[in-house]
């Protein structure tokens, strides 16, 4: 998996390719931690992330959850195969996603 960040003001865009799983969720989540001090929008691109398994549904819980707290969360551009995860898992519920 690719992670690319990208900061405008108190916005941070994370732009995901390849796959999130149990293999790189770490990396995401040091990633994350480092990053979200002052972030008040958190947006995340799933233009080119192709397949999100249990662990990486455990990194993007435990980000809503802290920008519950500090701001917000949106997902963006997720594929259908992305979504179907997100909506069998009830992620779709819990989470601000903009197909």
């Amino acid at each position: 998996m690719e992670i690319k960040k990208l900061f405008d003001g108190t916005t941070l865009t994370v732009t995901l390719s390849g796959r999130l799983d149990a293999s790189n969720a770490q990396e995401l989540t040091k990633e994350l931690n480092a990053a979200l001090n002052g972030v008040k929008d958190l947006i995340f691109d799933f233009t080119n992330l192709k397949y999100v398994a249990s662990a990486g549904l455990r990194v993007l819980l435990t980000a809503q959850k802290r920008m519950n707290k500090q701001g917000s969360m949106t997902i963006r551009n997720v594929n259908d195969s992305v979504m179907e995860v997100l909506e069998m898992t009830g992620f779709a519920d819990l989470m601000n996603i903009e197909k």
